[in-house]
């Protein structure tokens, strides 16, 4: 069923989600936030849009041309009508495709800035797949797997061009062999911990194209203080800033 919800804090802004699907998580906030975005970027693209939280909550950061792409029509869909009643159409392009298809829409080295937040789970003969197909094509590697998207991710990359991704600790050291792969110098890393003296959940990890080695291993990002949010996650919602969702 579809439901409009607000956009967290963020004015009078909306976004369609269906309860069927999924709601958009903590961690598109958390990316949106993570990204290094220069006054100098012209264009952004956002890999696995979903449902387009990350373009919206980047019109925030940045006047630059924000670009989404997502292969599942039915949840690309409530992205557009998100996007139009919000007013952010005149910013916000979304495509419906195929990641992998980049090369046949846009010209190489024309991107400033890639950012994702991509299926976390490789798919085995042991793996859980939802019956849910929206579901289980947004959490597992069923039609895209982590290469092809840092394969795209450095096709579309200007170089010096910087590539953002939330992912899961436990394929940390994947990433970072595939990022050099592709020619994307990690160069900043900030570990999500769901409590203080847990383990951390979540990855937020950002590369520059033919960048020189070199990388700033951020200080710990805590999500829940006292079973609230923590201020910092807190200041990441929007206008009202002191109250936890």
């Amino acid at each position: 069923m579809k439901v409009k919800n607000n956009l967290l804090n963020f004015k009078d802004k909306i976004i369609y989600q269906d309860t069927d699907f999924f709601a958009f998580s903590l961690d598109s906030l958390l990316l949106a936030n993570f990204a290094t975005i220069r006054f100098s970027d012209k264009k952004i693209m956002d890999f696995c849009t979903g449902n387009a939280p990350i373009p919206m909550f980047l019109t925030y950061r940045t006047k630059a041309h924000i670009y989404g792409m997502e292969i599942q029509d039915s949840v690309y869909s409530l992205g557009v009508e998100s996007v139009n009643d919000n007013g952010m159409a005149d910013q916000i392009d979304l495509i419906c495709d195929d990641v992998k298809n980049v090369y046949s829409i846009f010209d190489s080295d024309s991107f400033d800035l890639v950012l994702v937040n991509p299926p976390y789970f490789k798919v085995s003969e042991n793996s859980f797949i939802n019956k849910n197909d929206v579901k289980s094509i947004a959490r597992h590697e069923i039609l895209i797997e982590l290469e092809d998207i840092l394969s795209s991710a450095s096709y579309l990359l200007k170089s010096g061009g910087n590539f953002a991704m939330v992912h899961r600790p436990d394929r940390f050291l994947e990433i970072l062999t595939l990022m050099k792969k592709y020619n994307l110098e990690p160069k900043k890393i900030r570990f999500v911990y769901p409590k203080d003296g847990e383990e951390a959940n979540i990855l937020l990890i950002e590369g520059s194209k033919n960048g020189k080695s070199g990388v700033k291993i951020l200080p710990p990002l805590i999500t829940y203080v006292d079973g609230k949010y923590s201020k910092e996650i807190r200041d990441m919602f929007g206008d009202d800033t002191h109250v936890a969702k």
